[in-house]
């Protein structure tokens, strides 16, 4: 790997501690940082490098995977990392900052090679790009990335004008844009059975499939987020970019070898095809709900609105669910159903593929009638990929069970997104990342759903905390004669629906 030298924007923040320096721990580790490496991390705080590094340490005890590992390992880890006290706004420093940088590129040797990763709000983007391309700091004979985490956007004109801010520093193929949901190793592993496997690809099309359903189910609140998430809502928060980029990610068709710019085009071509919603009829196809009080694991949990930091009267959405359909040859007639939401009954992430019955036509009844067949994608909190295909029951020869097979269980000690993401930046490698295209087709999407919402012309649908969501969810289902997947990890146990227990 190139010489690099990762500069970090907010690096006393949370993200930092939770998720980056414990990736990065983890990819020292398995050698899969370069030869020569260091990250300069910037804040407002007043700290030396000794208290940044102790710092770093105590990440990496109490959020990574590795936390056993050797105080030896640790301290040559460490040597990697210093410290600078930057004002976003001071042009000066960042005039201080590329001293630094230049000083040890020179003593070393070694190519100008710079990965910007912006982990701080999106507010402060404009500000610190243009300060990075005044300063000199991007303008060196190595490359130059920029990682910058979402929000993109608070909707399809803001979007466009970040981007339009951003492309002024940096050009398209430097722009990094982080959605952990596609660094998850579930994900990425099936994409790579899918390409070497000729059969699942020969299953991937609306000849075989019966129907598509994406979950991300959360159990916990607002938590700490209320000043962010009521002003943003399940809609902006998870279904325009992880909900819209898993059902991208699941719908293309990628051979070995595929590089970015093929997964892009064909993720592209998946939200052109993507039919697009009118507002007057939003509520046809979207059900949008807020979590009452309820009880939670046997706790009892407030009402949404009674969260601390919440208006008494708020209409924000905790909980969307959607149909989707695809006007392409491969998708045409096989709807999508997501759904995501908080203070729901399970905590899960996953995609379940529903395949057509033939066995509807020789089985009558109820009981010993075959199950669909499914491929079940486990993403969280899980992490497995199995089929579960029906099989004559030794016992009653007239009926049939269902038989899971485990295609990948997801066994050992598996990286996080954020490893994946950030050993694919530092290698320049975007195919696990949105390019501005997917980003700002799927603001389109969303776009006459956002207005609706203001308009408050689609119910919101209040459903108790610790259930499966609003009841209505169903609906969008059974008008096309299906039923919600959720617990699916035992193939035998009974569906069940929203709105139950």
């Amino acid at each position: 790997m190139e010489p690099t030298t990762f500069i970090l924007f907010g690096a006393t923040g949370d993200l930092a501690k939770r998720k980056i320096y414990p990736a990065l721990f983890n990819l020292f580790i398995e050698g899969k940082l370069p030869a020569s490496f260091a990250l300069i991390g910037l804040g407002r705080r007043d700290w030396s490098d000794e208290k940044f590094r102790g710092n770093i340490a105590q990440s990496i005890q109490d959020f990574s995977r590795r936390k056993g590992q050797d105080a030896a390992q640790v301290e040559s880890f460490l040597q990697a990392f210093s410290y600078s006290v930057l004002d976003i706004g001071n042009l000066e420093d960042y005039g201080k900052l590329l001293h630094k940088i230049e000083t040890r590129e020179q003593a070393l040797d070694v190519a100008p090679n710079r990965l910007f990763y912006l982990s701080v709000g999106p507010e402060y983007f404009e500000t610190i790009a243009a300060n990075i391309e005044a300063s000199g700091l991007g303008s060196a004979n190595g490359w130059k990335r920029l990682v910058i985490e979402k929000p993109f956007g608070h909707d399809l004109q803001t979007a466009r004008a970040l981007n339009d801010m951003l492309g002024q520093a940096f050009a398209e193929e430097q722009i990094f844009r982080i959605d952990h949901y596609l660094g998850k190793p579930m994900l990425q592993r099936f994409k790579a059975i899918q390409q070497s496997n000729p059969i699942i690809q020969a299953l991937w099309t609306n000849r075989n499939i019966a129907n598509v359903q994406i979950t991300a189910n959360e159990t916990v609140g607002v938590e700490e987020r209320a000043g962010y998430y009521d002003h943003v809502g399940a809609l902006r928060d998870m279904f325009q970019n992880h909900m819209l980029q898993l059902l991208m990610m699941t719908a293309i068709r990628t051979s070995v070898g595929g590089d970015a710019d093929v997964v892009r085009f064909k993720k592209k071509h998946i939200m052109e095809a993507l039919e697009p919603l009118q507002k007057a009829d939003v509520g046809l196809s979207v059900v949008r709900g807020q979590y009452a009080a309820g009880v939670l694991h046997g706790k009892p949990v407030a009402a949404y609105t009674s969260e601390p930091g919440i208006a008494e009267g708020s209409t924000n959405d905790t909980f969307i669910a959607a149909r989707l359909t695809i006007d392409d040859s491969f998708w045409r007639g096989v709807p999508f159903y997501i759904r995501t939401g908080k203070r729901l009954k399970e905590k899960s992430t996953r995609i379940v593929i529903e395949f057509k019955e033939p066995l509807k036509q020789v089985t009558t009844g109820e009981e010993g009638a075959a199950e669909p067949n499914l491929l079940v994608i486990e993403m969280s909190p899980g992490e497995s990929i199995s089929l579960q295909l029906n099989t004559m029951d030794g016992a009653a020869k007239e009926t049939f069970k269902p038989m899971r097979i485990d295609i990948d269980p997801g066994h050992g000690d598996l990286p996080e997104a954020y490893e994946n993401l950030i050993h694919d930046a530092l290698l320049g490698d975007a195919t696990y990342f949105a390019h501005w295209d997917e980003v700002e087709a799927s603001w389109a999407w969303v776009q006459p759903i956002l207005e609706a919402y203001e308009e408050n012309s689609v119910p919101l649908r209040q459903y108790e905390a610790g259930t499966f969501g609003p009841a209505e969810a169903d609906e969008l289902l059974a008008r096309d004669g299906y039923r919600w997947w959720f617990d699916v990890a035992e193939p035998a146990k009974q569906l069940m629906v929203a709105g139950q227990e």
